[in-house]
């Protein structure tokens, strides 16, 4: 669940495809997985472009290997104003989720369910520039 959380970052820079600002890294709170998103057809996706090496470790741990790189977010579509939603990729335990976002400037509050709403948790992220 933890990976949930870290790749629910991904959505936090989507925004409106065009928007430059949207497209920045963005980082979890303990600033152990950076994400960036790209133009993937009409949807926005995002990839890990930096992890530490625990987190490195966590997804290998889960049978995912090569964290760098790899896409966490598919399909994210802005559904209403500064709230997006798509799948995310879990490399900790290689399942893909349902996911949302709150954009709010430099800030952002993710969320990730398990299953439809239910085991959903939240957990704040930030520009890395705004660190």
């Amino acid at each position: 669940m933890r990976m949930i959380l870290a790749a629910t970052l991904i959505l936090a820079a989507t925004g409106t495809a065009g928007a430059s600002p949207e497209f920045s890294v963005w980082t979890n709170p303990a600033g152990s997985v950076h994400v960036e998103p790209f133009h993937c057809g009409d949807r926005i996706c995002a990839k890990v472009v930096w992890a530490n090496e625990k987190a490195i470790a966590d997804a290998a741990r889960g049978g995912t290997p090569g964290l760098i790189g790899l896409v966490l977010f598919r399909d994210v579509v802005s559904t209403r104003t500064n709230v997006m939603e798509g799948k995310v990729y879990v490399p900790d335990i290689r399942k893909t989720f349902s996911g949302t976002i709150t954009l709010d400037g430099d800030t952002s509050v993710a969320r990730g369910c398990l299953l439809g709403k239910l085991g959903c948790k939240s957990q704040p992220w930030t520009k890395v520039n705004a660190r």
